[in-house]
């Protein structure tokens, strides 16, 4: 599954189940991702890439720069 920076996606499994979240970073085992509120910037949560699912939206590079501009764009996707 390809990812890229700024798409959002809904986790699967855990505790952040049915939660929308911001894909930050990936590497070939992991997704990292971010809300801006419970996981913020500095400490993005790792997901196996099988426990989320793509929505198809992304939003800009601007709006992944801080955690407020991220939670103001994932609220207005909701």
């Amino acid at each position: 599954m390809e990812f890229c920076k700024g798409e959002l996606v809904v986790c699967t499994a855990g505790r952040e189940k049915e939660r929308l979240m911001c894909v930050m970073a990936f590497d070939e085992k992991y997704v990292y991702l971010c809300d801006g509120k419970e996981r913020k910037l500095v400490s993005p949560k790792r997901k196996n890439p099988k426990h989320v699912k793509k929505t198809g939206e992304q939003i800009s590079d601007i709006m992944c720069s801080t955690d407020r501009a991220l939670r103001k764009a994932l609220s207005k996707e909701v």
